[in-house]
């Protein structure tokens, strides 16, 4: 399984570029990698273990801004359309 922590903090004042941040630090602290600047991807191994991390993530999330989670299987991972530029 995969979570997926997806967010729009605002970055307007010194104060809130600092709990984007912290948050950002967090988030790569314990173990997720970014797809894209504000899309942040863990591998987790079952159920317990995503609600573990959602609870975390809840107690660490700025008071300002949106945060999303979304749980999906490695299988819907794999079929990720990757489309770019150039």
């Amino acid at each position: 399984m995969r979570i997926m922590v997806l967010f729009d903090l605002p970055v307007e004042t010194p104060l809130q570029r600092h709990n984007y941040g912290k948050f950002r630090r967090y988030l790569i602290k314990n173990g997720f990698m970014m797809m894209q600047e504000s899309v942040y991807t863990k591998l987790v191994l079952n159920g317990t273990m995503v609600n573990l991390m959602k609870n975390k993530i809840r107690k660490n999330k700025p008071q300002e801004g949106l945060v999303e989670m979304l749980v999906i299987t490695e299988k819907q991972f794999s079929g990720i359309e990757y489309v770019s530029g150039g």
